[in-house]
């Protein structure tokens, strides 16, 4: 069959970042395209993410920040926190975005249906509300994923608790909350109700929080979770969850027999991908263990006409990686420019306080992959903590290959650490040496001039 046989050239289910990031690049190349999302524009990222918990983190360290400007000789009076306006604000801006990338679409020549698509077959999908049945010679999947939680048979009493999208829809700030679970999501969330004066839990089936990351920074966030107040539960598990009419109503029975009370639990337990109901066994598309679509280097199904970009392929569950998978999808299907996505020393941060940014391998992975490795790290207070009487410490680390001096591995904690670790990533990703470091010309006074000036092996 030739293109002008189907409905579109390219149908994309999911309005994400992968999903719009494809859709508008592959319309700029001439392509026909259709996209479709049952909820609203923009994804985990933009609506039930990234730019909504930012937004929280930037509230709770603003408490923080008042306490310094005394120090620095400013008279600030302290009030409570308005969290309903704070919520009804960041909503707004939410939508607003929301409706910046539906415009985009539009402006890109992008057909949007608001609706659920379902594959009948490989080129082929069926809309939920109107019922439409419309067909495409390509179909990229991007639907992402979505918050998983134990079912009630696994854990009797969790439809009393709120997930990582539950939490975007509180009216009223906790009292008491518990969050269960030990990585990014769990660790940003316990910082940031703890910034805002709740009372808050953390428990965590691990002994330390973070698993997978570097473990001089696991032992640094976890430490700074404590120090910022939050009670930390580690090597358990809530087994059952009741609710009664209290003050803190819900009752939380640990596996270890301890008994907890709060006004809320988040459970932020894992993820999984959002493929239910979209008809993948109809179309021959093959699943993985958790639910994700295994693709090739291009992104492509085991099925010749449908590709899958972003979370929900298992790979790096990261908005900035579904954005290049989605951009080099379109350049390779409809731009005549073949290339992929490379998953190599892909940088993060984690928006605790103070924040964590990583860039390429663990001091553990490194020694596992190269055998013999050099470290150099430091820690110490950054000026502004001197001269604010703030305990707030930095710590970075390099990890470098013993036999080319090539940095491997970065990891920074401190204030700004997702700005540095972005700029430092150019560097690991280039295949710096610890020499060119070295060479590099420190900027005094800075935090990261330390990332230049280290010399003395760990």
């Amino acid at each position: 069959m030739t293109s002008t046989d189907y409905d579109y050239d390219l149908f994309v289910i999911g309005g994400g970042s992968g999903g719009v990031r494809a859709a508008r690049i592959s319309a700029g190349y001439g392509a026909r395209v259709a996209l479709a999302e049952s909820y609203r524009m923009g994804g985990t990222c933009v609506i039930r993410g990234c730019v909504p918990k930012k937004y929280m983190v930037y509230a709770s360290d603003y408490g923080h920040k008042l306490d310094e400007a005394r120090a620095y000789g400013w008279e600030v009076q302290r009030g409570g926190f308005d969290f309903s306006t704070f919520m009804s604000r960041m909503h707004a801006e939410v939508s607003r975005l929301s409706g910046l990338y539906m415009a985009g679409q539009s402006s890109a020549g992008v057909e949007v249906f608001e609706d659920h698509a379902e594959l009948v077959g490989p080129h082929t999908l069926r809309l939920a509300s109107s019922g439409r049945t419309v067909s495409a010679r390509k179909i990229l999947i991007a639907v992402g994923g979505k918050p998983w939680r134990p079912s009630p048979e696994d854990l009797p009493g969790v439809e009393h608790t709120i997930d990582s999208n539950g939490v975007f829809e509180l009216t009223e700030q906790p009292r008491r909350i518990i969050i269960v679970g030990g990585g990014y999501i769990a660790v940003e969330f316990a910082h940031i109700f703890a910034g805002l004066g709740t009372e808050t839990t953390l428990i965590y089936r691990g002994d330390k929080v973070l698993r997978g990351f570097d473990d001089d920074i696991r032992d640094r966030v976890q430490s700074g979770l404590i120090a910022a107040g939050v009670q930390l539960v580690t090597q358990s598990v809530p087994s059952r969850i009741t609710r009664d009419g209290g003050r803190l109503p819900l009752q939380v029975e640990l596996d270890t027999g301890s008994l907890l009370r709060a006004d809320q639990l988040m459970m932020a337990v894992g993820r999984r991908p959002a493929t239910d109901g979209l008809g993948l066994e109809a179309a021959g598309v093959e699943t993985g263990p958790g639910g994700i679509i295994p693709v090739d280097e291009f992104s492509r199904t085991n099925v010749e006409s449908i590709w899958a970009v972003g979370d929900v392929t298992g790979r790096l569950e990261l908005t900035p990686v579904a954005i290049r998978e989605g951009h080099a999808f379109a350049d390779t299907e409809f731009g005549g420019h073949p290339r992929t996505m490379d998953h190599s020393n892909v940088a993060t941060a984690i928006f605790v306080q103070p924040e964590v940014g990583t860039v390429g391998l663990s001091e553990a992975d490194a020694r596992e992959a190269f055998g013999d490795i050099d470290i150099y790290k430091t820690e110490f207070r950054p000026m502004k903590a001197v001269l604010n009487g703030s305990t707030e410490r930095v710590f970075m680390k390099l990890v470098v290959r013993a036999r080319d001096e090539v940095v491997v591995g970065a990891h920074i904690i401190g204030p700004d650490a997702g700005e540095m670790i972005q700029m430092l990533a150019i560097a690991v990703k280039m295949g710096a040496t610890k020499t060119q470091f070295d060479a590099t010309c420190a900027v005094h006074p800075t935090m990261a001039e330390e990332i230049v000036t280290l010399r003395t092996k760990s």
